[in-house]
């Protein structure tokens, strides 16, 4: 995989632009190939023992489809410190359009990986904006862009309210308003439900939403400011069908095995591509967003 460290443009602030820079971390880095590492894949929330290969394999699909759409994919190099999860590399950090936001992971297995991002985006000459201090805990998963100076941030199991604030006060200065979206119980504290499990933005005014699981308020927000809804199939709601990463320009690159949502999108005039994902996404419960941090749309 091509790996270029001289570009030193990136953003943050949109959900849909055109992808042109995104990082990632293979199965391979993250540790899915050690026996030592994957032994806790109980624990960590994994459907049943990873399936290495075919993980690695469908890895290498997704960034096939993200370079055909123009992305330049840049992967995290191994760390020792690094868990399985680090391969659903969204989550430990944040860009913005002044810096990177490096999070605190609500799994505490993953609280070291925001360090590492920060670091490493150094050197792709991203300085890091902040750190979430103790006791705030953030993960990406939770932050939605709704246009350049609106954020939506689940208030959950894995992001608090001290972050919510935190972020708020950090943003504040640059104009950008925070709102905080109630997340539900679901299927408890162990689980990883995030608000991008229930909301992909596709474009700038449309949304593909799991809507029974959305709070109220959430969606009279989104209403009040013009979006639409598409929902998905709720028979594919355990297969991570709200989960869809837009590539810009009407493209969206989902997972394969969620038909009936995915004929809903091209049915709606969306460019839908796919990548298999019964082993990297079903199985750790991360869809194509989680396997990649956007560093740069334009």
């Amino acid at each position: 995989m091509p790996q270029t460290l001289t570009t030193t443009h990136f953003n943050g602030h949109s959900m849909v632009a055109p992808l042109q820079r995104v990082l990632v971390c293979s199965p391979r880095t993250a540790g899915w190939d050690r026996p030592d590492s994957v032994a806790c894949w109980q624990k960590l929330g994994f459907l049943h023992p990873p399936d290495f290969p075919t993980a690695q394999s469908q890895h290498e699909t997704l960034c096939r489809e993200l370079q055909a759409a123009g992305a330049e994919v840049i992967e995290l190099p191994p760390d020792p410190g690094l868990t399985p999860d680090a391969v659903y590399t969204h989550d430990a950090s944040f860009p913005t359009d002044h810096g990177l936001i490096a999070l605190r992971p609500g799994k505490p297995n993953r609280v070291s990986e925001s360090s590492y991002h920060a670091g490493f985006c150094l050197r792709l000459n991203i300085p890091t904006q902040s750190k979430i201090p103790a006791p705030g805990t953030a993960e990406a998963g939770d932050m939605l862009w709704l246009d350049s100076k609106t954020l939506l941030i689940g208030h959950g199991y894995r992001t608090n309210n001290f972050a919510i604030q935190y972020i708020r006060a950090l943003l504040a200065p640059h104009g950008t308003e925070v709102f905080s979206a109630p997340l539900p119980y679901g299927p408890g504290p162990s689980a990883c439900l995030h608000l991008m499990s229930l909301i992909s933005l596709l474009d700038d005014h449309t949304a593909l939403v799991d809507l029974p699981w959305l709070a109220v308020e959430t969606v009279e927000l989104l209403k009040s400011r013009n979006f639409n809804f598409i929902e998905i199939a709720p028979s594919e709601r355990d297969t991570l069908a709200c989960n869809v990463l837009a590539l810009g320009n009407n493209r969206l690159l989902t997972i394969a095995e969620n038909e009936k949502t995915n004929a809903r999108l091209r049915h709606a005039g969306f460019d839908v591509r796919t990548f298999p994902g019964s082993e990297l996404c079903i199985n750790g419960s991360g869809g194509p967003t989680c396997l990649t941090r956007p560093l740069l749309r334009a």
